[in-house]
């Protein structure tokens, strides 16, 4: 199984701010997740507004992040 590509970490912390923190703690959130993140807002848009609260589901995320995979793509074009 080959490991999935997040890329590098959207939001980095330097780690001289942050002495007390893990690794993994510094690194914040993945741009994958990032990526998803916004094509998250992308789909809750294209449900519109219609007065109700939109729950979301597992094919949701997935779309969401398969588009976030899309941009990771494309970047490496």
């Amino acid at each position: 199984m080959s490991k999935k590509n997040t890329g590098e970490p959207a939001f980095p912390v330097p780690a001289e701010l942050c002495q007390d923190l893990t690794i993994e703690q510094q690194r914040g959130m993945t741009l994958r997740d990032y990526f998803a993140a916004k094509a998250m807002q992308i789909l809750v848009h294209s449900m519109g507004n219609q007065g109700t609260i939109h729950i979301f589901n597992d094919v949701q995320a997935e779309v969401a992040y398969q588009m976030a995979d899309a941009m990771l793509k494309a970047r490496e074009a």
